[in-house]
């Protein structure tokens, strides 16, 4: 691993600070059955974890020749906020791994393909939101969302800190694909109920990021000097 030292996290929403992936999998494959789409959670999994809203409606249009169109993301929208106020919880540990990068100085943000309304709202409702406010960035904010490293060298860019001192923390495949892009260190996290698809296990053995965790407090081990990825992997 490249001993430079981490300057900044670079977090990412959905399945990283909060376990949100299973449930807007189910929103999407009950949306997408509604249009004849027809998906198992797997298979959407495959498809569409860690993508935009407007990669997402690419990929249906140009697989299935179905049009996304805005009434149709806009219920769809509507069920996945009542669920996430109703259901949605923080990863166990990430307020303290939080607090804790903040202690070593070292900056923490989120990066994420979900619009900045969604991002907040799932930070707000599981307590998140003010340990990282207002240091959040969506896809909304670049030309092309993940698997395109736009959005995190914005993010970098914003927070004044170098590609190569970045350390982003991700759990889909197009966000680890854009990370490394990039050129930043990107370990996966594991740790979210959403990760147990075999096509999800089978992506980050091909992809091969810096490293692999399913706890929050092994990220301090690698920030504080970690080199092998093996160091970081207890899944």
């Amino acid at each position: 691993m490249d001993p430079q030292p981490i300057r900044l996290v670079i977090f990412d929403c959905d399945g990283v600070l909060v376990d949100s992936e299973g449930i807007a999998l189910e929103v999407l494959v009950e949306a997408l059955a509604k249009k004849g789409v027809l998906l198992t959670t797997d298979e959407a999994a495959d498809r569409f974890l860690g993508r935009s809203l407007g990669s997402l409606a690419e990929a249906v249009r140009s697989e299935f020749g179905v049009e996304i169109d805005p009434p149709f993301l806009a219920g769809m929208r509507d069920e996945l906020y009542a669920r996430f106020r109703a259901e949605l919880e923080p990863l166990p540990g990430v307020a303290t791994a939080i607090e804790s990068l903040k202690a070593m100085q070292v900056s923490c943000c989120v990066a994420s393909s979900s619009q900045r309304e969604r991002i907040e709202l799932s930070l707000s409702v599981t307590g998140l939101l003010s340990r990282l406010s207002p240091h959040i960035f969506s896809a909304t904010m670049v030309e092309r969302g993940k698997p395109a490293p736009d959005l995190f060298l914005h993010a970098a860019a914003e927070m004044g800190i170098s590609p190569s001192q970045c350390l982003v923390i991700e759990d889909s495949p197009a966000g680890i694909r854009a990370a490394q892009a990039a050129g930043m260190k990107v370990i996966a996290f594991t740790g979210g109920s959403h990760t147990g698809h075999a096509c999800y296990k089978k992506a980050l053995t091909h992809l091969a990021p810096d490293g692999q965790f399913d706890a929050m407090e092994n990220l301090l081990h690698f920030v504080l000097g970690a080199r092998r990825p093996e160091d970081l992997t207890d899944a």
